[in-house]
């Protein structure tokens, strides 16, 4: 790996140069004086026409008020905090910053400063829009989990790979992309707010659609806590005919085996049941879905065994 690519799981700072000498900067209010078109990791000012979108831009979302806010800021001060873009053949292509370009676009500028960087790769463009936005905490959680999707279909990264690249563990890269599991419905009602990500990990354990939108629905309407929910999924998997416990184990529903399963749950994100016998034998149960479940599960094991 050469050292440009590790320099990426760092964030922009690693490509930006921190304090570059006077004469490499060139910082420039008019259009007559803008960037020259040969050099790259600097400042300058650039036409707002001639800057596109990113098509790997994580972020979908953008509150209107906050939007509004902004670009008066911008009117009033300016913008403090240059964009950032690389060079097409066409012009520039936005890396990150679309809220600031959009909130200049507002405030009716016509130069907007931005940093200029040597970005050649679709995996560059990617992580370097992804590891922004995070370090500005700007993204909902189904955003980041297309995001992290994004990594691992166009640029054949494992989901170790994805955790190294955006300073996150396996596990946490894992659980975010369960999220994407879930009915469209709960992935928006998730991207407004409506659900937290508690309410959303128990219905990720429920085995089909239909019951997590029938729990989905209790929720927006009764307003319920995520024990609730956690309540009411164990409830749905009961069915008719399921294996009884033998007189000699106790059922789960023992207010001490119960109390460890309600620990241990939330913990872990799926279901969980507790035997154990009168003689103090038994076991205990991880239920899982998929191989990356399982594999979930066991760096959450593993983990946490190494705590003790």
């Amino acid at each position: 790996m050469s050292k440009s690519r590790k320099a990426l799981g760092k964030g922009l700072s690693a490509l930006i140069p921190s304090a570059p000498p006077e004469e490499e900067v060139s910082v420039v209010p008019t259009k007559e004086s803008a960037d020259d078109g040969k050099t790259s990791g600097i400042i300058a000012h650039i036409e707002l026409k001639n800057i596109t979108p990113n098509p790997y831009q994580p972020r979908k979302e953008f509150d209107e008020k906050p939007l509004q806010e902004l670009s008066q800021s911008i009117r009033e001060n300016g913008l403090v905090q240059p964009i950032t873009v690389r060079r097409t053949d066409s012009g520039y292509e936005l890396i990150s910053g679309e809220r600031r370009l959009r909130a200049c676009q507002m405030a009716d500028l016509t130069h907007i400063p931005a940093y200029i960087l040597q970005v050649d790769t679709i995996e560059q463009m990617i992580e370097l829009s992804l590891i922004e936005n995070l370090q500005r905490e700007q993204l909902n959680p189904i955003e980041i989990a297309h995001s992290y999707r994004q990594l691992i279909d166009q640029c054949d990264y494992t989901q170790e790979t994805v955790a190294q690249r955006v300073g996150k563990d396996r596990s946490t890269v894992a659980n975010t992309l369960r999220l994407l599991k879930l009915p469209e419905e709960i992935q928006q009602s998730i991207q407004k707010n409506e659900i937290t990500m508690g309410h959303a990990r128990a219905l990720i354990n429920m085995d089909n659609e239909r019951k997590q939108l029938n729990v989905w629905k209790r929720i927006l309407v009764e307003d319920l806590t995520v024990r609730e929910v956690e309540r009411a999924v164990r409830e749905q998997a009961k069915t008719p005919g399921s294996k009884k416990p033998t007189k000699e184990t106790k059922q789960t529903t023992d207010p001490h085996l119960k109390a460890l399963v309600d620990k241990l749950q939330p913990m872990y994100g799926t279901k969980i049941d507790i035997s154990a016998s009168k003689a103090g034998k038994g076991s205990i149960t991880f239920e899982f879905f998929t191989t990356e479940d399982l594999e979930r599960l066991v760096d959450l094991l593993l983990g946490n065994s190494l705590d003790y």
